[in-house]
């Protein structure tokens, strides 16, 4: 059963799943999907704590579910703990869940994949969508199993027989980061604070509920600052020189959506089709990596920044400007640079506040753009202005050195002194 306006659809053409949902309130959709999609009858909740304390959200979600509802976490750390993903493992299976809902922001989402890979819930009533196949996750229960999963950068990973997630997840996001999209999860280790890329076969939500309204109680900070996580997205794959013309298309399309959407929404947080235009735009955001089409350093060096303290999507306010100009630089990109500059001058909402800040369109490059549009929102431009000083610049650089997106950045790093060159333009 679905609602009246509701639009349920494919996010990407090419594959069954994950689905999306929008057009109806997401206790509706979860209502009728949750029994109806996935034959599920006891779903484990993970609530943000800040929906949790700041609004009746959480206490809608379980009064729609009603007796199905079989238990909740509320809250998770930024940037997902291996120690919370170790408890939140131990309750769901006590629960015998078999359905994950998360409702709020990408950290809650990369834990819930996580959860869904290691875990080993049996669900036996869940079939997949695509094959049918129905089997065991991975009974990790320390540190040290998790870290012997499949992760980037690794070889096939030393645990044998690895087994692909088969718990459901629904994902309710109220930011704009895009994680619920993808089959990767972004997970910190609390001994080395190095922040791991699990990889396939863990699998991202079967279901994404998108609901422009409930995404009003979202701090305005936090909803523009991950809309630039969503941009960095857009603007690594435009200026990567392993993309292709579908993903840069999408991309392209996502940039229009995005970048207007965000500064409407600055303007008025309560603009609904504005945040509308957003969430869509991270679908089309995501086309790239869904094609196995990687970003560069920005988002490498950022996954490491993160457990810093410093926000998922900050961490694309301060870096993405810097990086384009160091791959600029280089030679790495300059006709890929030039036709994401245009694009963005071509945006009418773009070009009459750039001409307001005294950029000129023959003059200005992609990092000044890109410069003018985060500050635009307010967003912070630099480490120091989120507590991360030069004393703290070679731990950054070195850990950084273990992600495996820098040496798919333009201008490939494979060195310290490289990303310190990065991050003293980031100063």
């Amino acid at each position: 059963m679905s609602y009246e306006g509701e639009i349920v659809r494919r996010a990407f053409s090419q594959q069954a799943l994950p689905l999306v949902s929008y057009g109806t309130p997401f206790t509706q959709a979860c209502q009728s999907h949750v029994p109806e999609l996935f034959k599920a009858s006891r779903a484990f909740i993970i609530c943000s704590g800040s929906l949790a304390r700041n609004t009746t959200n959480l206490d809608e979600l379980k009064n729609a579910l009603g007796s199905k509802v079989v238990g909740v976490r509320v809250g998770m750390k930024p940037h997902t703990l291996f120690s919370e993903i170790l408890e939140i493992v131990e309750v769901a299976k006590a629960a015998e869940a078999d359905v994950i809902i998360t409702l709020g922001g990408g950290s809650l989402t990369d834990g819930a994949k996580a959860i869904a890979m290691v875990s080993c819930v049996v669900c036996l009533r869940f079939v997949s969508l695509v094959d049918g196949h129905k089997a065991l996750a991975n009974d990790a229960k320390t540190r040290e199993e998790l870290l012997d999963l499949p992760y980037l950068k690794d070889k096939e990973g030393s645990r044998p027989n690895v087994k692909a997630s088969t718990i459901p997840i629904i994902s309710i996001p109220t930011t704009l980061s895009g994680g619920e999209y993808s089959d990767y999860a972004g997970c910190t280790d609390d001994v080395s604070g190095v922040k791991y890329q699990f990889r396939p076969p863990l699998k991202g939500p079967s279901l994404i509920i998108l609901d422009a309204a409930l995404t009003i109680t979202t701090p305005i900070h936090t909803w523009l600052s991950t809309g630039v996580r969503a941009v960095d997205h857009c603007v690594e794959v435009l200026c990567s020189l392993q993309s292709d013309s579908v993903a840069d298309q999408a991309a392209s399309r996502a940039l229009k959506r995005l970048i207007p959407g965000l500064l409407l929404t600055k303007e008025n947080p309560r603009d609904i089709d504005a945040r509308s235009d957003c969430q869509l735009g991270v679908i089309d955001a995501m086309v790239p990596l869904n094609r196995k089409i990687f970003p560069g350093a920005s988002h490498g060096i950022g996954h490491m920044l993160g457990p810093m303290g410093v926000g998922h999507g900050e961490t694309s306010c301060i870096l993405l400007p810097s990086v384009c100009k160091y791959n600029a630089k280089y030679k790495a990109n300059v006709e890929r640079q030039k036709y994401v500059t245009a694009l963005l001058w071509a945006i009418p909402v773009v070009r009459d506040f750039l001409g307001a800040r005294g950029l000129v369109e023959e003059a200005a490059d992609l990092g000044d753009v890109l410069d003018a549009v985060i500050r635009e929102l307010g967003m912070p431009r630099s480490l120091r202005e989120v507590g991360v000083g030069r004393e703290r610049f070679a731990e950054l650089a070195v850990n950084s050195l273990s992600d495996p997106l820098l040496p798919t950045n333009p201008v490939p790093i494979h060195s310290k002194e490289q990303v310190m060159e990065i991050l003293e333009m980031c100063a």
